[in-house]
């Protein structure tokens, strides 16, 4: 080494390059490392879902705290109360807001339920049709045409995809009946509104729920009653119920309040795991393409975020959209639960409704059981059903004139005073969707027997079904339509339709539903005795026209 050499500094042992508190303290870290790769070799392929330890109602993932209240709000022997305050100056920023862009913005709210206070809470205004009366009541709502001629009340809302034929006058429907009911942003208490619990104070949730939705109209019967009878038969729905409603110390209303589907009501609506996704009221059942991005905003994902995501959707509308009949009725079932389907699709038939998941509103969610990989529908926003024409048969189209269409043709005046299909009558709504297995749309929109394939600017989607592109457009939905056009499912259909037909109608049970939701209906300021006895007993007429309406139809007599 030169005379001018820098010193070099001796190497220092790798025992010291170890930071001195570690070395003082090594059997402790070489513990921790230990445990460590234990607990990743017994549990590093298992699923942790922490739970909040003795309330079984506390079932999502995301709650952290429970709010128990003082009764269980759906114990339909207790008659409950639901009052909300909120400022009156963010009342009227939301409806502005709503009014001038469409958004449905949040405010913050105080509710109180059953005497439990909970403060802090989240509250939008909810629904699309419902809501159309709030944008402009002149114009019958954002891009409803009304033609000339046609009265329509103030407030009055006339539902997606509607159409008034010209001359014809709306009249005040709701109370028992579904359809059009009275809003006014004068009058909070008349409006549907969305709950959130955790909107502004993450991880609360109230009984094991993180959202409510408070429905319009009293008492909406005909709504309770499909709840009920779709309960009633087994299949997954949602509880609702009664609760003497006010809003910043109004006078009471008596109003319907249901569960919102969220990630806590997903994760125990069946045994095994699956993914429950919400179709948007735009939405368009047909492939799009493999981009998930372009189904962000047609459906909505409820749980398993993160673990699972919209592929399963996808691939299913994929192999629809390019199934011919032939591969249609031979692979259906390696995508869809056929049996479970069936039911779904009677029930809508039986309870009259024209707004199912091939309605306007595309009123439905889908179920996939990520065990046997199959997807199935759930029922959801059943406030057009029990309102229309009650002699539509097993096959025939039921429209939003509530009226049905045998292979085109009208069907015949209903027993109940209905009016044939098209006409606008109290307690039958505007025709607007398409009709099922034909490809047409409500004899409101077209001449009976008037295919929607001979409309100019028309799309025809695969199986003869309305295509509505991203736009949703009037209703329709491929797999409803391909499914009952089908010969190979019929006998599962109707078979399906008998057992449903037995068990809730020509069994007397329907009626006896009736009577206990008749029960658990509390009066208010809004809903006297009488008025709420005159609904039952429309009601009861209805259910009575159905049951008889179909008791020697074919499918039910084998």
């Amino acid at each position: 080494m030169g005379e001018n050499a820098a010193p070099v500094a001796p190497r220092r042992r790798l025992i010291h390059r170890v930071p001195t508190p570690l070395r003082q303290h090594w059997k402790l870290a070489a513990a921790f490392v230990a445990f460590v790769a234990v607990l990743a070799g017994v549990f590093g392929q298992t699923r942790v879902r922490p739970y909040i330890t003795g309330d079984a109602t506390v079932i999502a993932s995301q709650v952290t705290e429970n709010i128990t209240g003082s009764v269980d709000f759906f114990d339909a022997s207790v008659e409950h109360t639901f009052s909300v305050e909120f400022s009156e100056s963010d009342y009227d920023k939301m409806i502005d807001a709503y009014a001038t862009d469409g958004e449905k913005e949040w405010i913050e709210a105080d509710i109180t339920i059953d005497g439990t206070l909970v403060t802090d809470v989240g509250l939008r205004l909810k629904g699309n049709s419902t809501l159309r009366g709030l944008s402009s009541t002149e114009s019958g709502g954002r891009g409803m045409p009304i033609p000339d001629g046609v009265v329509v009340p103030d407030g009055a809302v006339v539902p997606d995809g509607a159409v008034i034929p010209d001359g014809a006058a709306a009249p005040e429907w709701g109370g028992g009946g579904g359809g059009m009911v009275s809003l006014s942003a004068d009058d909070p208490a008349s409006l549907p509104f969305l709950i959130s619990f955790d909107k502004n104070v993450s991880g609360r949730a109230y009984q094991g729920m993180t959202q409510l939705s408070i429905r319009p109209g009293s008492p909406v019967l005909n709504e309770a009653m499909a709840l009920s009878l779709t309960a009633e038969s087994g299949q997954p729905t949602q509880r609702y119920s009664y609760a003497v409603y006010s809003v910043n110390g109004s006078e009471t209303q008596t109003r319907l309040i249901l569960e919102h589907p969220d990630e806590g009501y997903a994760n125990s609506l069946f045994d095994s795991d699956g993914v429950l996704y919400k179709a948007d009221a735009n939405s368009s059942f047909t492939y799009q393409g493999d981009d998930q991005t372009t189904y962000v905003d047609q459906f909505k994902q409820i749980n398993a975020q993160g673990s699972q995501d919209l592929q399963p959707i996808i691939s299913f509308l994929k192999w629809l959209d390019s199934a011919t009949d032939e591969q249609f009725d031979s692979e259906l079932t390696n995508w869809v639960d056929v049996n479970s389907f069936a039911r779904y699709v009677a029930t809508q038939n039986l309870l009259v409704n024209g707004d199912d998941m091939a309605g306007p509103g595309k009123n439905y969610y889908l179920w996939y059981d990520l065990e046997s990989k199959k997807i199935s529908v759930v029922a959801w926003d059943l406030n057009m059903a029990l309102s229309g024409n009650a002699e539509a048969g097993p096959h025939d189209s039921i429209s939003m004139g509530g009226g049905g269409m045998r292979g085109g043709a009208q069907q015949g005046v209903a027993t109940d005073g209905a009016a044939p299909q098209g006409a606008m009558t109290e307690g039958a709504m505007p025709p607007g969707r398409a009709a099922r297995g034909a490809g047409q749309m409500g004899a409101g929109q077209m001449g009976a027997g008037e295919s929607a394939a001979g409309q100019e600017g028309a799309e025809q989607a695969p199986g003869g079904a309305m295509g509505g592109g991203m736009g949703g457009g009037m209703g329709g939905n491929q797999l409803e339509e391909r499914f009952l056009a089908s010969t190979a499912f019929t006998e599962t259909y109707d078979t399906a339709y008998r057992e449903l037909y037995e068990q809730l109608f020509s069994s007397g049970r329907a009626l006896g539903i009736l009577d206990d939701v008749a029960s658990s209906t509390p009066l208010s300021d809004g809903l006297t005795d009488e008025a709420l006895a005159t609904q039952v007993e429309t009601m009861r007429t209805r259910l009575q026209a159905r049951t008889d309406a179909l008791a020697d139809d074919p499918v039910i007599v084998g």
